[in-house]
């Protein structure tokens, strides 16, 4: 039974293992709340896994250390155990889904983990974890719905306490929620006024649906940048933990993630995940009221594919109002482009891209169209921009 005995066991066995990650003040994240970033994006393998599975296989006997351990994951809880295997001299095999970030994979089998890659995704891992363990009779180190792990990842709300007194909120992401529960139980037993949010992907909103429709739930889909929490089916123990600690649940889009994606880098030099920034994404896109409160956002994880990167990146910019793309209408004569070019350059945009095409048919003979990509800084930049052009007499599609 889960407990916060339990809690404080797990956070003195992890107490010379893991990092007691910083809490950063982020200030412009969401303008009118004190906001701030517990950064387990920096913790040992990249993420907050290792604190569940290490605890957990703590736990296990000399006979179950000796058989070896099978666990499944979409990549950071498959570091955790696989980091947490190697310091105890277990053997570790670990289930990943084919889709798995490149850098993922590679970082399991540098932790001396054997890895399995199962085509699909997590769930489709889960499983054929279930059958080596059947087969092989190793010991299953499931990600989330177990008591131990739930109560490793729980260690994290000891630190929160510890470090930011008079918190109002905790924003936390979601996937299969044993982080989520860890933090809501422990924080709820010991101060019940803060309130927890949870944040899932709309691509892959599993908790969100089953606690809306209060049962158990399982996607036949999921698809999101967030891959760490792409869960098709919530667990009975964390669904039954969510219930009852977790104050609300929101998703958000995978545009929202990339802009807080982008933010975090630019404004905090952090890097994350898609699933480490959801809760960043909720607290900037005004999900839960937030407004004259301290709040925590969790990032959760780092452990980004480099070679999505720049892909997130341009979505964040166009999601911010960082990147525009404006089509323009012209006569074709000259001077047009350098008009068009020069109001752009005077109210401080950065032209990257220009391409003139030659009107369709139906058009005027003389028509053209000039489609332009410009750097901005922000919407009211690209509001103020197209009213010039317009007020110049030129047509904006």
């Amino acid at each position: 039974m889960l407990t916060l005995d339990n809690v404080y066991r797990a956070s003195n066995v992890l107490r010379d293992v893991v990092r007691k990650t910083d809490i950063i003040y982020a200030p412009k994240l969401c303008p009118g709340t004190e906001l701030y970033l517990k950064t387990e994006n920096l913790q040992i393998t990249g993420s907050f896994k290792v604190r569940g599975a290490y605890y957990k296989m703590s736990k296990l006997s000399a006979e179950e250390k000796a058989r070896g351990v099978v666990a499944c994951s979409a990549g950071n809880h498959a570091q955790g155990v696989a980091l947490a295997a190697q310091k105890n001299g277990i053997k570790a095999v670990i289930c990943l889904p084919d889709g798995a970030p490149i850098s993922k994979i590679e970082a399991t089998k540098s932790y001396g983990a054997e890895v399995c890659l199962v085509e699909g995704v997590y769930d489709d891992a889960y499983s054929k974890a279930l059958s080596l363990r059947d087969e092989e009779g190793y010991t299953f180190i499931h990600p989330f719905n177990d008591e131990d792990v739930i109560a490793g990842q729980g260690t994290i709300a000891l630190e929160l306490v510890e470090q930011l007194p008079n918190i109002d909120a905790v924003i936390v992401p979601i996937g299969g929620g044993g982080l989520i529960s860890g933090i809501a139980y422990t924080i709820k037993t010991i101060n019940p006024s803060i309130k927890i949010y949870g944040v899932q992907s709309t691509g892959a909103p599993s908790m969100y649906k089953s606690v809306k429709d209060g049962k158990i739930e399982e996607l036949e889909r999921v698809s999101t940048i967030a891959d760490g929490i792409a869960v098709k089916k919530p667990g009975d123990l964390t669904y039954e933990l969510v219930s009852k600690y977790v104050d609300e649940i929101i998703t958000v889009s995978d545009d929202e993630i990339s802009a807080a994606i982008l933010a975090l880098m630019e404004q905090h030099k952090l890097v994350t995940e898609g699933a480490g920034a959801v809760s960043v994404a909720a607290a900037m896109f005004g999900k839960f009221d937030l407004v004259g409160k301290r709040a925590v956002c969790l990032l959760s994880g780092g452990n980004i594919d480099v070679t999505i990167l720049s892909r997130v990146i341009k979505r964040g910019l166009l999601m911010s109002g960082r990147s525009y793309q404006i089509l323009v209408e012209l006569v074709d004569k000259p001077g047009q482009l350098k008009d068009v070019s020069r109001i752009i350059a005077d109210l401080g945009g950065n032209v990257t891209s220009v391409h003139h095409e030659r009107a369709n048919e139906g058009s005027d003979v003389n028509g053209c169209f000039l489609r332009i990509i410009l750097e901005t800084r922000n919407f009211d930049h690209i509001r103020e921009i197209e009213a010039a052009l317009k007020d110049a007499g030129f047509k904006l599609l």
